[in-house]
C-alpha cells in the first residue's frame, strides 16, 4: 500500500488521462467531419493511447493494494474553429498532462515512495514525445496557415504515418 495522498494525485491523473481521451475523441470527429481522414485517425490513435495512459495507472494503483476513485469525465468543450486551432488545443492538454505527471512525481520523492516515482518514469519520458509530436503538427499548421492545399498534403501525411503505424502492429 502507497500514501493516501499520492494515491489520491494517482486517481485524479486518471481522470486527466480520460479526459484528454474524450477531448482527442471528440477532435477525431471534427477532423471526420471536414473530410480530413489521415487528421481523424492519428488523433483517434492518441485518443486510444490516453485511454490506455488511464489503464496502465489504474493497473498500478492495485497493483499496489491500492483503491482507485473514479471522476465524472467532463464534456468536451466542442465548436473547434480550424484544426490549427484544434492542435493547438491538444498541444495546452499535452503540456497540462505533462505538468500534472510532474507534480505527482516531485510528491512521490517527497513522501519517500520510490515505486511511484519509478513508475511515473515512463510517462515523463511519454509525455516529452507526446509534446514533440503535437507542436510539430502545430508549427506544420502555422506554416500552412489558410493554404489548402498544404492542409490536404499534411493530411495525406498523417494517414501514411498510421498507415505505418497499423503495419508496424
Amino acid at each position: 500500500m502507497f500514501v493516501e495522498n499520492v494515491q489520491s494525485a494517482l486517481n485524479q491523473q486518471i481522470n486527466m488521462e480520460l479526459q484528454a481521451h474524450y477531448t482527442y475523441l471528440a477532435a477525431a470527429d471534427y477532423f471526420e467531419g471536414l473530410g480530413l481522414k489521415g487528421f481523424s485517425e492519428w488523433i483517434f490513435n492518441h485518443a486510444e493511447e490516453e485511454m490506455a495512459h488511464a489503464m496502465k495507472i489504474y493497473k498500478f494503483i492495485h497493483s499496489r493494494r491500492g483503491r482507485v476513485e473514479l471522476f465524472p469525465v467532463p464534456v468536451p468543450e466542442g465548436g473547434f474553429g480550424s484544426p490549427q486551432e484544434v492542435m493547438e488545443g491538444a498541444l495546452r492538454q499535452e503540456q497540462r498532462v505533462t505538468a500534472s505527471i510532474d507534480r505527482i512525481v516531485k510528491l512521490a520523492r517527497q513522501e519517500g515512495d520510490y515505486a511511484t516515482d519509478s513508475f511515473l518514469q515512463w510517462f515523463v519520458d511519454e509525455q516529452v514525445e507526446e509534446e514533440e509530436l503535437v507542436d510539430d503538427l502545430v508549427q506544420k499548421l502555422r506554416l500552412i496557415g489558410d493554404f489548402k492545399p498544404g492542409l490536404y498534403l499534411l493530411d495525406r501525411e498523417l494517414a501514411g504515418v498510421n498507415m505505418l503505424e497499423e503495419t508496424e502492429e
